[in-house]
């Protein structure tokens, strides 16, 4: 599929909202997803050096 300018690509042929908040709730997601594995991981970090320290 090719586009004549940058705002045809944008809209997408009147598909552009949904096509672009689908990749904004993916990328949200994602993101969501990295920040909380990463703070489950600290969180678990700390209860095993806990345990180990008893």
């Amino acid at each position: 599929m090719q586009f004549d300018s940058l705002m045809d690509f944008l809209t997408m042929g009147q598909h552009g909202l949904y096509v672009w908040s689908a990749y904004g709730i993916w990328f949200v997601t994602i993101l969501g997803l990295i920040f909380h594995s990463l703070h489950q991981k600290k969180q678990l970090k700390k209860i095993i050096k806990q345990k180990h320290c008893e």
